[in-house]
Formats: C-alpha cells, sequence, structure tokens
C-alpha cells in the first residue's frame, strides 16, 4: 500500500497535465469533448497566405461551408470531427502551389487539424461525439458543395474559407 500515495499523485499529475492547453493553445468544448488548439496559430498561417488561396478560388458566388452556422452544440463535435477529416483527407491533399512558402503554411495549418481529429476520434470512440441526423445532413450538403466543384477548384475554396471554420470554432467555444 505504500505505492498507493505515489501513483494517485502521479495519476493527478498526468490528468492535470493532459488537461492543460498547449502553448499558445486553448480548450475548446465540442459537445462532451475537448480539444486544445492554437487556432491563433492556424489563423496566422491562414492569414499569411489568404489573398493567394482566395485569388486561385475560380467561383466566388457558393460557398462550401455556409450550412455551418446552424448546427446544434450538442453536435458540434460530431460535425468538427468530420470537418477535419474532410480538411485532412480531401482538402490539404489539392492544395498545392507552386509557392514553397504557401505550401509550408498549408502543411502547417494541415498538421494542426490532423492532431485535432485525432483527439476527437478518440471522444468520439468513447461514444461521447454522437452525429445527429441534422448534422449530418448539414455534413451531406458540405460534401455536395465541394462535390459540384473540380477537385483543385474545390479544395482551394475550402481553404480560402478557413475564416469562416475557425470563426464557428471560436463561437462555440
Amino acid at each position: 500500500m505504500r505505492g498507493s500515495p505515489l501513483l494517485l499523485c502521479l495519476f493527478s499529475a498526468s490528468c492535470w497535465v493532459n488537461l492543460m492547453p498547449t502553448a499558445g493553445g486553448r480548450i475548446f468544448h465540442f459537445g462532451a469533448c475537448r480539444v486544445s488548439m492554437s487556432v491563433a496559430e492556424i489563423r496566422a498561417s491562414f492569414t499569411a497566405i489568404k489573398a493567394d488561396i482566395q485569388s486561385r478560388d475560380p467561383v466566388r458566388t457558393l460557398s462550401i461551408l455556409h450550412s455551418l452556422h446552424k448546427v446544434k452544440s450538442s453536435d458540434r463535435c460530431c460535425i468538427t470531427h468530420q470537418l477535419f477529416t474532410f480538411y485532412v483527407d480531401k482538402v490539404f491533399k489539392h492544395c498545392r502551389t507552386e509557392d514553397s512558402f504557401v505550401n509550408r503554411k498549408i502543411s502547417s495549418i494541415a498538421n494542426s487539424f490532423l492532431s485535432a481529429r485525432r483527439k476527437l476520434g478518440q471522444c468520439q470512440e468513447q461514444n461521447n461525439c454522437v452525429c445527429g441526423e441534422e448534422s449530418m445532413e448539414k455534413f451531406k450538403q458540405i460534401l455536395a458543395n465541394y462535390a459540384g466543384l473540380n477537385v483543385t477548384s474545390a479544395a482551394m475554396k475550402s481553404l480560402g474559407e478557413l475564416d469562416i471554420l475557425l470563426d464557428w470554432m471560436e463561437k462555440s467555444r
């Protein structure tokens, strides 16, 4: 029984460290799930390339993420996980430019999304991140908007709308 207080102390310290935000990070609550990420860092990378990315968007009359604004708070975890997966699996893969600076910034944003997706995936595996029918319909609309364009244009448009996603995430905080 001697080791019990030491184990309890180590366990408590480990839990405390896991709940602390990373450097420059904030904890976001998506339903029952919590994710620590640095939106300021993502925003800074996006701001550095926003004009370049948006200038590559040939379709200004369509918004891919427009259905995002009316998501129930109980569905935020699910749709956020779906969106991070969408950006990692579809968008970032088709956003390569001839400019290495832009590509590095895209890669940095992609790495942040990949990390957050992993954390939300763990939460989803614990059944804390449930997908309601309404959120799945909204996500299907996002996918339909994306599929309505050619792959490169859709990817650039989605990346160009990243500020919409970041604003939405910060409102849900």
